[in-house]
């Protein structure tokens, strides 16, 4: 049996670490693959979560190797726990010789190119996004600030390092993949990235599952009435999420449909959504904000006629796939977005799966919304189909696989 360590400095008691890592890994490890895991857990979570997780990695043959992720003091606490992986992971290599290190996203990938170096082992950098880039976009570092352009420098010259050097490199979109090839020095790596978007569970998330009794007890809780529209919003809302113009649309939305709802399923403070709205002059008898696990979003999501997410665009988002993409898709519950962002903007085009919003103004808003009332646009099974051929959890491990496969040639 082949040993892989996964190196990930999320969390697996983070929501993503649930959706986005250990189904995957569950399934290599299902495809005869010993996986030994890594990961820095928040405490607070990891109090909460840890012996569920715990139960997943047991019943998947998983070994997991949970850590203590520090915040405190800024960029020491950080190369504190970059040492603390590299020595796990050593000692873990002595004990069982990996032959492949997977490493999701940059901090882990210096930790692959290490052991690349060191022990010879095969380095997947499973890239996640232009991190450094995604730091300045977001506002997390201020380049004016000359230790923080110190650091984006740093990181900017080991992502070129990264690229060049590592054996197979994972991209979630085929937009990030141009933009990778386009850089002096990497026009011959097309053959070793490949593209997995953030996959989907579509066994969770289906329509054909939803309990309909269950579905009218959760319309009533949330004061939902059978005549009203509702708009449908899944997932945090921080630094990439425009709030503004989703509320913008939903004042254009409200003036054709006057019964509308825009239900957002967040664990975001409702005070600051509704203030929000009511500086818009949105009476907040239309904003419904609730919060759930993850195993309760798709009933929630099936309480949506349409959805919605506006990213802010940018050169680091060429690389993002919204994981929420592909559980709307799943749920057959069309969708409006903006343009920019990773290949959304394609897959929605490609599936017709709603409608994709090149500039965010009213003329554009009024546009969408007259898409919206033009009944049988979207047919369930359409996107139902699309999110089989594109977000399946099942083709994503074969993905995996036959990376981990190639790796192993």
């Amino acid at each position: 049996m082949k040993n892989a360590l996964f190196l990930s400095y999320d969390g697996m008691t983070d929501p993503l670490g649930q959706s986005q890592v250990l189904p995957y890994l569950k399934g290599l490890s299902n495809a005869g693959y010993s996986i030994h895991l890594i990961s820095f857990e928040k405490e607070e979570r990891f109090e909460k979560h840890r012996a569920l997780i715990q139960e997943i990695c047991d019943a998947a043959n998983i070994q997991w190797y949970p850590q203590n992720y520090t915040k405190k003091p800024p960029l020491l606490s950080t190369m504190k726990d970059v040492r603390k992986m590299r020595s796990v992971a050593h000692a873990i290599h002595k004990k069982h010789t990996i032959s492949i290190v997977h490493c999701r996203s940059y901090i882990s990938a210096l930790i692959g190119r290490n052991m690349q170096k060191k022990f010879g082992t095969k380095f997947l950098f499973d890239m996640r996004g232009f991190w450094a880039d995604e730091r300045i976009e977001g506002n997390i570092w201020n380049i004016k600030n000359p230790l923080f352009k110190l650091i984006y420098s740093y990181f900017k010259r080991k992502e070129l390092e990264l690229f060049k050097h590592a054996d197979h490199i994972v991209s979630l979109t085929e937009n990030g993949k141009n933009e990778i090839l386009s850089w002096k020095g990497l026009e011959h790596k097309s053959s070793q990235i490949t593209v997995i978007p953030c996959c989907v569970d579509l066994e969770l998330f289906n329509p054909d599952v939803i309990d309909s009794t269950k579905q009218t007890e959760l319309r009533t809780s949330l004061r939902i009435s059978s005549t009203d529209f509702v708009l449908g919003y899944v997932g945090s809302i921080g630094t990439w999420y425009m709030l503004d113009e989703m509320l913008d649309f939903f004042k254009v939305l409200l003036e054709s449909k006057p019964s509308a709802k825009f239900l957002f399923v967040t664990g975001e403070k409702e005070v600051t959504i509704r203030s929000k709205a009511q500086e818009k002059g949105i009476s907040v008898d239309t904003i419904i904000v609730t919060s759930t696990l993850h195993k309760e979003v798709p009933i929630h999501i099936s309480l949506f006629d349409y959805s919605i997410f506006f990213i802010r665009p940018s050169f680091s988002k060429k690389a993002s796939s919204p994981t929420k993409q592909g559980e709307i898709m799943a749920m057959g519950v069309p969708l409006i977005c903006n343009a920019g962002v990773g290949d959304t903007d394609r897959i929605v085009e490609r599936y017709k799966s709603g409608g994709v919003l090149n500039q965010m103004n009213f003329e554009n808003y009024q546009n969408a919304i007259n898409t919206i009332s033009s009944d049988n646009n979207f047919p369930t099974e359409t996107l139902r189909q699309g999110a089989h051929e594109f977000f399946s959890l099942d083709g994503g491990i074969e993905k995996y696989l036959n990376v981990y496969q190639l790796l192993e040639m």
